[in-house]
């Protein structure tokens, strides 16, 4: 809900109120109670993120678990190899 800015003209009374959108202006004044009341065009609040997920870090990838890789078992040489099976291959 927003913050509305409102003076009297009457007194010069100032205040905020919290109302929301649908809300219908307020035109009496809660201090002389004139009907002097106008709602000022205010510069407005920059936008509050609350709750989490607004990080940088909420969202970053998760490094995946780093496993051991053995290397891969060298396949013995066929018979017919003529390295006589010392060649790894």
């Amino acid at each position: 809900m927003p913050t509305y800015e409102y003076e009297c003209s009457a007194c010069g009374h100032a205040f905020e109120e919290l109302q929301s959108m649908q809300a219908h202006k307020l035109t009496k004044c809660p201090q002389c109670h004139k009907e002097k009341l106008h709602r000022l065009i205010g510069s407005g609040n920059g936008v509050i993120f609350k709750g989490t997920g607004f990080y940088a870090t909420d969202y970053k990838k998760k490094d995946a678990p780093k496993t051991e890789s053995k290397p891969a078992p060298k396949p013995a040489c066929a018979s017919s190899c003529p390295h006589a099976g010392k060649c790894g291959a």
